[in-house]
């Protein structure tokens, strides 16, 4: 009796590409927001004042929280930013990384600064609020946002 072989290396081959292509649409995502980090921050924290999402005293101290979780992004290890979103995946389906770790850090750490007056809103008004300040500023160059 002849044997079947089944030779994978085409699936293993369009696997590897397609983990190759993500982590490159990472890693320029990341890029991005290394160079407009200041800009995400400023329209993030301004989108949920002005949509109420976020009632506070200091604006500028939402700026500077905002900035260093970005910085945390930026530095952190994958187990970490996997473990800080992973009560949050389940919000919208095919969420953006960055959108929900912001909103992760909005929902789970801000309410614990005296400067935070509350925090109102379901996770997904927070996540939609930050998603459309973050993703037109990350978008690629030549794609409309």
């Amino acid at each position: 009796m002849a044997r079947w072989m089944h030779d994978d290396r085409m699936e293993r081959s369009m696997a590897s590409r397609l983990d190759r292509s993500k982590e490159r649409a990472r890693r320029e995502m990341f890029h991005r927001l290394r160079e407009n980090q200041p800009e995400v921050a400023k329209r993030v924290a301004m989108k949920l004042i002005e949509d109420q999402l976020i009632e506070t005293t200091s604006k500028r101290d939402l700026e500077s929280q905002l900035i260093a979780a970005i910085d945390h992004l930026l530095e952190g290890d994958e187990f970490e930013i996997n473990y800080a979103i992973a009560p949050y995946r389940e919000v919208v389906p095919r969420p953006n990384l960055i959108v929900l770790y912001l909103t992760s850090f909005v929902v789970e750490k801000l309410i614990n600064q005296d400067w935070v007056e509350d925090i109102f809103g379901s996770d997904e008004q927070i996540y939609q609020a930050i998603r459309s300040q973050v993703e037109p500023l990350l978008a690629r160059r030549g794609q409309s946002a």
